[in-house]
């Protein structure tokens, strides 16, 4: 808890269990009130190694894509009461010790949002991110910086902290299942008027860190570009697109979610969007 704010710190996870433990140590437990973590059908221990740590756990029985899993673990977050919501991935890659910063950022009301920015004090390179990944960083920040007149230093972050207001608002569940959901959610925070923030965050670059493939950085790009035109036609007025809605039935709301029926006997009862298989271990 901060300023009397509940934290909870979620885990989009997929494959893992190699880094879990040092994620899950290094988050500040005199900070943060609960720990998440959503699995998206792995087959290593990530689930075996989450259930031994003690973090609340959710498994999805299929691979439902990156953007699903965030969905999953947002509306869980929501449902144990968090005002504070930091989403955090379980690869070791940014540096868990922010999210006493971050949650302070949204606790005191300063801000709605906060990312943590690679790109701030030039801890990407220094990191050892790819030179073919910063460049393309650079080049799509650059455009959406443009398109959706922000002022950002990078939108590919992994680290993002949130206040409970802003999940309970955006749109979420008009938006992907697969990677670009992230760009789609920071449009949303911009197009919604929410306050955004940005904290410099180490990085790091290894061989277990989680990193897609060319072919699937090659097609979130493409997705980038297109949410952020999505977004400048939109402020024209000459689209409307589904992203950008107010509908209630496009949040994230317990009452627009039906029970599952694959959930285990004896688990409690969990909340999921038509569609979705998600098991609470």
């Amino acid at each position: 808890m901060i300023l009397g704010k509940t934290v909870a710190v979620v885990l989009p996870a997929y494959k893992a269990a190699q880094t879990l433990m040092q994620t899950f140590q290094d988050i500040p437990s005199g900070v943060v009130d609960e720990v998440l973590l959503v699995d998206d059908a792995s087959s290593d221990r990530t689930v075996e190694l989450a259930r031994e740590l003690g973090i609340h756990t959710f498994v999805h029985q299929t691979n439902l894509g990156y953007g699903a899993n965030q969905k999953t673990c947002y509306r869980e977050a929501l449902a144990l009461g968090a005002d504070v919501v930091v989403m955090l991935h379980p690869d070791y890659q940014y540096e868990p010790r922010l999210v006493t910063a971050m949650s302070a950022m949204i606790a005191s009301e300063v801000y709605d949002v906060v990312i943590g920015s690679r790109i701030l004090g030039d801890t990407a390179r220094r990191g050892g991110m790819p030179l073919y990944k910063y460049f393309s960083n650079r080049f799509l920040t650059l455009a959406q910086n443009f398109l959706l007149r922000a002022k950002l230093s990078e939108y590919h972050t992994g680290y993002r902290a949130f206040s409970r207001k802003v999940l309970e608002e955006l749109p979420l569940l008009a938006n992907s299942d697969d990677f670009v959901f992230d760009n789609e959610m920071l449009a949303q925070v911009i197009a919604f008027g929410y306050r955004l923030g940005e904290v410099s965050c180490p990085t790091r670059y290894f061989a277990e860190a989680s990193s897609i493939n060319f072919r699937r950085s090659v097609v979130y790009g493409l997705g980038v570009l297109r949410t952020s035109l999505c977004y400048r036609l939109w402020k024209w007025g000459l689209i409307h697109p589904r992203i950008f809605a107010s509908s209630p039935t496009l949040r994230i709301h317990s009452k627009y979610y039906v029970r599952c029926a694959s959930a285990s006997i004896g688990d409690p009862a969990i909340e999921l969007p038509l569609k979705s298989e998600t098991t609470v271990r």
